[in-house]
């Protein structure tokens, strides 16, 4: 598996080199095969060979002999004429008579299976039983291979009159050296295929991989968001440009895809925006509607304080309105909602002035200082609080608990500010805090579930962070951002 993850002109150069290296060990290995083959056969003939040059000799000496050419007469006949024959033929000679009794040796004790007077029955069957009346045994003692044949002597009318043992002994000097030099011939041979197998994979793989390099630039370089240049190659295979056609006209599809692409997501930011616009308009619509309600019916024109509650309903209608217009404006602009216009305000006091549209009396406000300064958007601060505690108040509309309450904290802590929301209302499931802050993501009947993304969105805008605990008995949403020293 190592092999197949190196690149494609690593694979050529190795698979190359690895081919012409495995050709030379196997043909190497034939050779010797080959060799040992031809030293067995070579030294056969040699044995039948020189068994028969002194089968010639022992017959003219039969036909010259003034002995009775008998089995008995085998030891006198040849005397003496034993030893010319294993001078003239470099062999030692044994003679046996038919049932495999020593009867004349030109060297008794030679070896191990001939030195005793008896010749060995295996051989004496052997020979009796083979149709050519020949018999050659192939042996190995202390290292050193031998080879032993027998065969019949008989007189002028083919009668056996005794039997012939030849011991070889295989000298394989002059093969093994003709062997070796052949191998090394073969070596120097092969080393210089392998110096021309090198040079050549290293172009050749140069060669192949030269056009998949520029296409492989090429891909990488491919971006959906941007224009894509087509691959144009010359001389290349016939492989290689089908897969620059392919890659080309990948690239024309992709460029189709693209276009098709931004135009939905231009469709889709619209919808998006729409549904922002309207999520947005409906938050200050619904307090204006309450603050009116509540004008209507407590106001009394009698009342001393008159002036006093007119200035303050005509103030939170106009922060609405205010609102409202900062909305239209950036949806006119393409903008974000609203545009940010940052100051330095009071946290301590927008954020109740943001509570002042909620009528519902278990919201409950704290804060150990009576100025917090930041540096933020007013009208996106009041957002952030107004989303969170309508929030709040659905929790506990969906609960509806006993006792209904929702704390609204800001504290200083060195550089930071932060304001909690605390409600004792339905809470959050676990199953949900990872996806409670994203856009449209909402576990209610009603709304868009853009609020807590919005709140979100705005807070991180001025390098801050939202976070939520939630238990069945309370729940903490807590934004946190940077504070005015």
């Amino acid at each position: 598996m190592y092999f197949y993850k190196k690149s494609l002109r690593t694979r050529i150069f190795l698979s190359m080199i690895l081919l012409v290296l495995g050709a030379s060990v196997l043909i190497a290995i034939v050779t010797v095969f080959q060799y040992k083959e031809e030293a067995q056969d070579y030294h056969r003939d040699r044995l039948l060979r020189k068994e028969a040059a002194i089968r010639e000799n022992i017959n003219y000496i039969l036909k010259t002999t003034t002995y009775p050419v008998e089995t008995a007469q085998i030891p006198l006949i040849f005397k003496d004429k034993i030893y010319e024959i294993k001078d003239i033929h470099s062999l030692e000679i044994f003679l046996y008579d038919l049932e495999g009794n020593l009867l004349k040796s030109s060297k008794p004790s030679f070896f191990k299976d001939t030195a005793s007077p008896k010749m060995p029955e295996y051989a004496l069957e052997m020979l009796q039983n083979s149709p050519t009346k020949n018999y050659i045994k192939e042996f190995e003692e202390g290292g050193q291979k031998y080879q032993s044949s027998y065969t019949y002597i008989t007189d002028n009318y083919f009668k056996p009159l005794a039997i012939l043992n030849l011991p070889y002994i295989e000298d394989d000097g002059f093969i093994t050296k003709e062997l070796t030099e052949y191998l090394y011939r073969l070596g120097m041979a092969y080393f210089f295929m392998l110096l021309a197998a090198i040079a050549l994979a290293y172009f050749l793989s140069k060669y192949i991989t030269r056009s998949l390099k520029e296409i492989s630039d090429k891909l990488s370089g491919t971006r959906f968001d941007t224009r894509n240049k087509k691959i144009h190659l010359s001389d290349t295979p016939q492989e290689i440009a089908t897969l620059v056609n392919s890659y080309n006209g990948m690239i024309d599809e992709l460029e189709k895809s693209a276009a098709q692409l931004a135009a939905s997501e231009r469709e889709t930011a619209w919808r998006e925006m729409a549904k922002q616009v309207a999520h947005e308009i409906k938050n200050p619509l619904t307090p204006m509607r309450l603050t009116v309600q509540s004008f209507q019916r407590k106001f009394d024109c009698n009342d001393p304080a008159v002036d006093q509650k007119v200035t303050e309903y005509t103030n939170t209608l106009i922060q609405q309105i205010d609102t409202l217009s900062s909305i239209s404006s950036a949806f006119s602009t393409y903008a974000k909602m609203p545009a940010q216009q940052d100051e330095t305000l009071n946290v301590v006091k927008i954020s109740k002035l943001a509570l002042d549209i909620f009528n519902e009396d278990y919201i409950y406000f704290f804060s150990e200082k009576d100025e917090v300064r930041a540096r933020f958007d007013r009208t996106q601060l009041i957002r952030v609080v107004t989303n969170l505690v309508k929030n709040s108040i659905q929790s506990i509309e969906q609960k509806n608990p006993d006792e209904p309450r929702i704390d609204v904290i800001v504290e200083h802590h060195e550089n930071v500010v932060s304001i909690s929301v605390i409600d004792n209302g339905v809470g959050v499931p676990e199953k949900n805090r990872d996806f409670i802050f994203e856009p449209q993501f909402t576990t209610k009947t009603s709304g868009m579930g853009l609020g807590l993304g919005m709140v979100k969105n705005i807070v991180e805008t001025y390098g801050g962070n939202i976070t939520l605990q939630s238990t069945e008995e309370k729940t903490i949403f807590q934004v946190s951002f940077p504070a005015m020293v």
